[in-house]
């Protein structure tokens, strides 16, 4: 999956949205060449490399959108370069809501929205420039599907709203008719691309059926950005190793089209 941004950018992502009307500039976020790579210093690394580059971009009235192989670092880097009470869309067909205590797998990434809502690794989360945890209540994940038990338990306990994908047209819109004091609280959407059916395109070796369509994703967008800012995107997990037949890359950039579209549209409504 750490090869999908390059794959995606190579396919003339850039381009595409520079036809659509917007100013594109590409920035790399690596890890420094001297750095000691481990799992976890890595990941939290490019977090805090990330929360400055989302900072920078949002400072001059531009939109951060993070193409990532993983969730987590997109997803930390940009709650603490947004520096703000936000709140997040996280579209993804797993939950990323374990932590080392209930992790089968010893998935980092499995971790990533309970890292995120300050449930896991609070400490090094602290480090990255201009974080703070999510509340839990700030939180809707739409899509997801493939759950361990343990993680299950945890989401039933929790005030993270969830939204399945057999209702979504009828449950995303009450939901976020009944947001309550957070209406006018910006979002940071967050796209785990095997939220998407395979029927759309295999994005990567986790991909699950009874997903949503690329058409569900794209009402999704559109419905968010008509009620609040979208200040932020990341588009993260696709292989094209999975991609045998090409549709998953297509299906990626029209999601990332869209998301960007109704994004810039949300922004003008509100000036």
């Amino acid at each position: 999956m750490g090869a999908g941004p390059l794959h995606l950018l190579n396919s003339g992502l850039a381009g595409r949205l520079e036809e659509e009307g917007h100013q594109v500039t590409v920035r790399s976020i690596d890890l420094p060449p001297d750095f000691r790579a481990t799992e976890i210093a890595s990941a939290f690394e490019l977090s805090a490399a990330l929360a400055g580059g989302v900072a920078e971009a949002a400072k001059i009235g531009s939109f951060p959108l993070v193409l990532s192989g993983n969730c987590g670092p997109a997803a930390l880097g940009c709650v603490g370069g947004l520096r703000s009470r936000i709140k997040i869309f996280w579209f993804d067909a797993h939950g990323d809501f374990n932590t080392p205590e209930t992790t089968r797998s010893g998935f980092l990434d499995g971790m990533a929205l309970a890292a995120v809502t300050g449930r896991c690794w609070s400490g090094l989360a602290r480090a990255i420039p201009g974080f703070k945890s999510v509340a839990e209540g700030h939180v809707t994940a739409i899509g997801v599907r493939d759950l361990d038990e343990e993680e299950a338990a945890s989401f039933q306990r929790s005030d993270v709203k969830c939204v399945d994908h057999h209702s979504l047209r009828t449950d995303f819109s009450k939901t976020l008719a009944n947001q309550g004091g957070i209406a006018d609280v910006p979002a940071y959407v967050h796209v785990d691309l095997d939220v998407l059916d395979p029927v759309e395109g295999r994005m990567n070796g986790f991909a699950v059926p009874d997903g949503l369509s690329l058409d569900d994703l794209k009402w999704c967008f559109a419905q968010i950005a008509s009620r609040q800012a979208i200040r932020a995107a990341s588009v993260t997990a696709f292989d094209p190793a999975s991609d045998v037949t090409g549709r998953a890359a297509t299906a990626a950039v029209g999601a990332i089209l869209a998301l960007v579209a109704t994004s810039a549209a949300s922004a003008r409504s509100q000036t």
